[in-house]
């Protein structure tokens, strides 16, 4: 097979998983086609040099730089906009809310879930979203992080255990 086709499978096998962790460490559709599309760009330009059998594992971790890199991004620009100009910053903000299409595609509990998780600090977020949203092995997630099995259960123990108490206070605060 040649290395385009060969790219054109990983690419296949792989594109729904990077999307969707960028998407959920994002919280942003625009966000995390970005993030996707730069995965695969770097995935090209470094193919000859990955091991196929650890694609996945390298896909993981890009993704998850890419999406920090992204976070710290806009914290600065946001930093910027609000010392320079506090109306731009009060525009960007509402630019920043989800779209029409996405409160019609996601029920309101599924968008609690999804703030949550966002809202959850590393390495607790890319934990939970490997594992529950991605539904990678522990070996996968301590694979893919660099991490000690031991340390993607502490992490993945601790990060549902602030998730859940997330949830709950969101659930409190929509019942009164």
């Amino acid at each position: 097979m040649d290395r385009a086709s060969l790219f054109r499978k990983v690419l296949e096998e792989h594109k729904n998983r990077v999307y969707t962790e960028a998407y959920y460490s994002l919280g942003s559709e625009m966000d995390a086609e970005d993030v996707t599309q730069e995965a695969f760009v770097r995935l090209w330009k470094n193919f000859s040099e990955i091991d196929l059998e650890r694609v996945g594992g390298w896909l993981v971790r890009v993704t998850r730089n890419l999406c920090i890199d992204t976070i710290r991004r806009r914290q600065a620009d946001n930093t910027r906009l609000s010392t320079d100009d506090p109306e731009s910053a009060m525009e960007n903000a509402r630019s920043e809310e989800a779209d029409p299409r996405d409160k019609a595609l996601h029920s309101e509990e599924e968008k609690w879930i999804r703030e949550s998780i966002v809202s959850l600090e590393e390495p607790y977020r890319s934990t939970v979203i490997l594992r529950e949203i991605q539904h990678l092995s522990y070996d996968e997630i301590a694979e893919a992080l660099k991490i000690p099995i031991g340390s993607v259960k502490v992490h993945l123990h601790r990060g549902r255990k602030m998730l859940r108490e997330l949830l709950r206070r969101e659930m409190t605060l929509y019942e009164n």
